[in-house]
């Protein structure tokens, strides 16, 4: 299985907005496909090699309902404390710091911020030249504070291509000893991050940052379907799921985005998704 994994960021009427403003930001970087509902973007944290590590992205506009917060925020590691300093004053632009850039234990250079769509980065001076994505980082807070290495063995279970690169935790006799302090993990050669957040949170995760899974065939998505909802999950519409922790999941097959593309389709495509909880393909070539 080969399949793409991407997030899905919920804007209240934003998208075009928030995708014009991020590919200002990352050269190299261009909106690849736009409707009034989805804007779908390619966003390059490279710009010396363009072609080698896009990471794409999807802009929903889904209204009011859900809203960004810090549970899932994305990383970006630069090689130079120019670079770093450039995208953090751009992107927080309208916004406003969490933690401020400066010199923390961790990197000479780092900064925690949330910008004016409320999508929340994290910046970093890093001297790993391999880190060329940028990776969402999952932070497991509340309810799920010390389930992050747990919820690592599941998705690299679940996903082929996958293996930890990197996990550290707590020291001894510290709050929140044995939990997860850092993780990098890769599913389908997607870099991901996770920590377990020891401190009192007011957020978690929740249907305003999803990862969509792109399938090609049905097995596929009976395949991911069901791995991801199993042990306390929940399923809801339109191929949309909630896994045990509580991370939202869309599980949709790669011909979707065609078929929704053609005006004569797209309405009756529409019509036969809505009832559906998991995507059945046959129904909507049917359709």
């Amino acid at each position: 299985m080969k399949d793409s994994i991407h997030p899905c960021l919920w804007f209240n009427g934003q998208a075009k907005a928030a995708a014009d403003f991020y590919c200002s930001i990352f050269k190299n970087s261009k909106i690849t496909t736009e409707t009034p509902m989805v804007v779908n973007f390619e966003l390059n944290a490279r710009p010396d090699e363009p072609a080698l590590h896009p990471n794409k992205f999807m802009g929903l506009n889904g209204g009011p309902k859900f809203k960004l917060n810090q549970a899932i925020s994305f990383f970006v590691n630069y090689q130079a404390v120019e670079e770093t300093n450039e995208i953090w004053t751009k992107l927080i632009e309208g916004g406003n710091a969490l933690m401020p850039i400066d010199q923390y234990a961790w990197s000479d250079r780092y900064g925690w911020l949330q910008d004016k769509f409320g999508l929340t980065w994290q910046i970093a001076l890093a001297g790993k030249e391999d880190r060329k994505q940028i990776m969402p980082c999952l932070l497991f807070t509340g309810n799920n504070f010390g389930r992050a290495e747990e919820a690592i063995n599941l998705y690299t279970s679940v996903f082929k291509d996958s293996s930890v690169t990197t996990l550290s935790h707590y020291p001894e006799k510290e709050y929140g000893e044995g939990k997860v302090l850092f993780s990098e993990f890769k599913l389908n050669g997607h870099g991901f991050i996770a920590m377990d957040g020891p401190d009192n949170h007011a957020f978690t995760f929740n249907e305003a940052l999803s990862f969509v899974v792109t399938c090609e065939t049905q097995v596929e998505i009976d395949y991911y379907w069901n791995k991801l909802i199993a042990d306390g999950g929940q399923e809801s519409r339109c191929g949309w799921l909630k896994d045990k922790f509580g991370v939202s999941w869309q599980i949709i097959p790669s011909l979707l985005g065609k078929l929704m593309s053609n005006p004569e389709k797209a309405s009756r495509v529409m019509q036969a998704i809505m009832p559906m909880n998991k995507i059945e393909i046959e129904k909507l070539v049917m359709a």
